[in-house]
């Protein structure tokens, strides 16, 4: 029977708040804005790990390049989680931008826009 949460699941889990904690506090890149992290999804054995970020009050081209800077920063970023966590090999690390955000956003502005029919 498999384990409800696998290593999986807590070793994704576990990426997210220590790679939200090093964003927040140990890496200081003025190019980089307000980025948060939605998801970590690592590959079954550990090897890759794809992190879906959204940055706030940025354009598309801000959201590309706040992507870009994180993908050049990945080794040192890597390095920095490598000395938070307690694994044998830290999984190579691909910044990838999370849409979702903005897409729900545009469906509750399309929603609120819809006209109400009246009542009679």
């Amino acid at each position: 029977m498999p384990k409800e949460f696998g290593r999986n699941a807590r070793v994704s889990s576990q990426m997210q708040k220590e790679l939200s904690f090093i964003l927040q506090r140990e890496i200081d890149d003025s190019r980089l804005g307000f980025v948060t992290i939605n998801e970590v999804d690592v590959t079954k054995d550990l090897a890759v790990a794809k992190i879906y970020v959204t940055v706030l009050n940025a354009d598309d081209a801000g959201k590309r390049a706040n992507v870009k800077v994180l993908n050049e920063l990945s080794p040192v970023i890597r390095h920095l989680l490598a000395k938070r966590m307690r694994l044998r090999h830290i999984s190579e690390l691909r910044f990838h931008y999370d849409d979702s955000f903005d897409t729900g956003m545009r469906v509750a502005e399309l929603l609120s826009n819809i006209e109400k029919p009246s009542e009679e």
